[in-house]
């Protein structure tokens, strides 16, 4: 595969992980919610923190190595199935995996308008990042890079949902984006060198949000 992204590669990226892909990304806040309810995330500077460290030692940090795993392995089926009930085991939490598997299956069934066999290979049950790895190294979209427009993808959805929560406002949110940018350049070019060894997380407090948000009562989101 070619180093640079082309145009069609381009588009289809933009297309694969805009916030109007029709997988309902916007149902699910990863256990930010509950976080915000128990007030480990009071204000804009917290949610900023929040975010990076999840990018860094949680759960997209694990995301970004199983991303990247699909990506390698998208012509081997049985290392696919291998990495789908491995990002699938590594929920932490029930809602964190209906997360990942409702908008992995949602991610393939929207993308499938665009045919390839690769299609044929994938396991029915796949996690999010595992369908968007295999998917990109598919239509020719170099690893870093699609890791870097999904991880982007990932914390803008995040930010939205910390608006909708009221910890910050819509200039907060932006300004949150723009300064994880080098981070997820940083940690898409790392995770692109790394191996399922590299797997694991220190983020406590947001495995167990996730797992205090299955028992809040008042919600607006589903995780």
């Amino acid at each position: 595969m070619n180093d640079g992204l082309d145009t069609k590669a381009l588009l289809r990226l933009m297309a694969w992980l805009s916030p109007a892909f029709p997988i309902g990304g916007f149902a699910w806040s990863g256990g930010l919610e509950r976080a915000v309810a128990d007030g480990l995330v009071g204000n804009a500077a917290d949610l900023e923190d929040w975010l990076s460290t999840v990018l860094l030692r949680g759960a997209l940090w694990n995301d970004a190595i199983l991303f990247c795993e699909a990506w390698r392995q998208a012509e081997n089926e049985d290392a696919l199935a291998d990495a789908a009930a491995l990002g699938l085991a590594l929920a932490g939490a029930a809602e964190r995996f209906s997360e990942t598997l409702s908008l992995g299956k949602a991610f393939v069934a929207a993308a499938s308008a665009w045919p390839h066999p690769m299609f044929e290979r994938m396991p029915a049950d796949v996690p999010f990042p595992v369908a968007v790895g295999c998917i990109a190294a598919s239509h020719g979209v170099p690893c870093a890079q699609a890791l870097a427009a999904f991880l982007h993808a990932a914390v803008s959805q995040a930010v939205s949902a910390g608006i909708r929560l009221s910890v910050a406002g819509q200039a907060e949110g932006v300004a949150i984006v723009a300064a994880l940018e080098g981070l997820i350049d940083d940690l898409s070019q790392r995770a692109a060198s790394t191996g399922l060894d590299d797997l694991g997380g220190a983020t406590v407090q947001a495995e167990i949000a996730s797992l205090r948000h299955e028992t809040q009562h008042s919600r607006l989101f589903r995780s």
